[in-house]
């Protein structure tokens, strides 16, 4: 089974690299060091008792800046880009917060917190109530970025062609983009977390369980949360990073010709 793990990685970094040349190996290198950072730094931190959705939060959000750096250098689409998916999971932290609250869902009768249970009983001080959210704020992480640097390069992009375009303008321009990608990235968001409930959703219907046991089951709800917590974020993400992009862009006013500025060498 290992071997066929190797094979399968090394044929995903094989054509990560010869479909995006420099940008696919900069991205492989941006992948690594998210891994790296949740299996060295997360994991061990929470196991010490650190705080679990804050660590979580910042730590997600450190792996993305360095990730957008690494990708695109230091520059306004870069600073866009980094700020939109910090907004956005902030709000799929605070959606995924009050949902548990609302529902009162603790994420403590999983089976697969039980071992963790035992841990914490044996003196590991590991905060369980957080990590439903903590996984929330993972999973969003990714999404988020896609449509943060998307919206940022659209935004870059559409400056360039034309600098002296309104903030106004620039803005509906740019939530557009942004509402072609809200339905997609909010579907792949939820589809994931059904995926990985696919198994107890066959089991709930081949039992022909009512539709409310099947919602109310631990499961079955905290995946609906799960999803729908970070589709919050991705969804909300889309003007938080239109509006960052546009003001930096426009900071300065255009000229009144509506030649081109002298210079924008960050996109």
């Amino acid at each position: 089974r290992s071997t066929a793990i190797y094979l399968v990685l090394a044929a995903f970094l094989l054509v990560t690299v010869l479909v995006g040349g420099k940008t696919g190996a900069k991205s492989i290198l941006g992948l690594i060091l998210t891994v790296a950072a949740l299996l060295t730094l997360l994991i061990p931190l929470l196991l010490k008792g650190w705080p679990t959705v804050l660590t979580t939060f910042l730590l997600c959000s450190y792996v993305a800046v360095v990730c957008f750096v690494i990708l695109g250098g230091v520059n306004r689409k870069i600073l866009c880009a980094c700020l939109g998916t910090v907004a956005g999971m902030a709000l799929a932290m605070l959606f995924g917060l009050g949902a548990q609250a609302l529902a009162h869902v603790d994420g403590l009768r999983i089976s697969d917190v039980e071992p963790l249970l035992q841990l914490r009983q044996s003196g590991t001080p590991i905060g369980l109530r957080g990590l439903l959210v903590a996984g929330i704020i993972i999973s969003a992480l990714g999404a988020v970025m896609d449509v943060a640097m998307s919206i940022a390069s659209a935004i870059a992009e559409i400056h360039v062609q034309n600098p002296a375009l309104s903030r106004r303008a620039l803005f509906r321009a740019g939530m557009h983009v942004g509402r072609d990608m809200m339905g997609t990235d909010s579907n792949t968001l939820i589809l994931a977390f059904a995926g990985g409930s696919i198994s107890m959703l066959v089991l709930d219907y081949a039992y022909n369980l009512p539709y409310r046991q099947i919602i109310n089951s631990n499961n079955i709800g905290i995946a609906i949360m799960q999803g729908l917590s970070g589709s919050f974020g991705i969804v909300l993400a889309v003007p938080v990073t239109v509006l960052l992009a546009v003001l930096l862009y426009t900071h300065e006013p255009a000229p009144a010709s509506g030649k081109p500025l002298p210079e924008l060498p960050e996109n």
